[in-house]
């Protein structure tokens, strides 16, 4: 595993730890990070402060996003993939994509690069919220809960 998607994992610790969805993201380019984020959707009591959102907004106003890569713990879901399409961003590297499938057909339809690494400690990190808050899983993914 690459210091990026360690860095990333490590936001998602984070969230975790303030009480949120662990999923973390970093934007790189040129070997150095540019914005870390995590998921704040249940700290900030905001339905789109997805962790790629969040790191997107942290790296802040940076010109050109051409030859920049997302990495993320989980496979982006439609949300976080239209931003990736909309800045123009070239390589999404996700940790895993087990948990949620994300959107990977939609960014590779737009000309991104993806690569899931399918990595145990991303999915056992994700699998172990679920199963303790899938009410909040649920609601993140937009899915009713109780499932119907």
């Amino acid at each position: 595993m690459d210091l990026f998607m360690k860095c990333a994992i490590e936001e998602a610790e984070l969230s975790r730890s303030e009480g949120g969805i662990p999923i973390g993201s970093v934007l790189v380019r040129g070997g150095r990070i540019l914005g870390k984020g995590h998921n704040r959707r249940v700290q900030q009591d905001d339905p789109v402060l997805h962790a790629e959102i969040d790191c997107i907004r942290n790296a802040g106003r940076i010109g050109s996003y051409r030859e920049m890569a997302l990495y993320s713990t989980l496979m982006p879901c439609y949300l976080c993939a239209g931003a990736v399409v909309q800045f123009g961003i070239g390589k999404v590297v996700a940790g895993e994509s087990e948990s949620f499938a994300g959107a990977r057909e939609f960014l590779e339809m737009h000309g991104v690069e993806v690569i899931d690494l399918d990595l145990t400690v991303c999915k056992d990190m994700l699998q172990s919220f679920i199963e303790e808050r899938p009410e909040i899983w649920c609601e993140d993914i937009g899915e009713e809960w109780p499932p119907v």
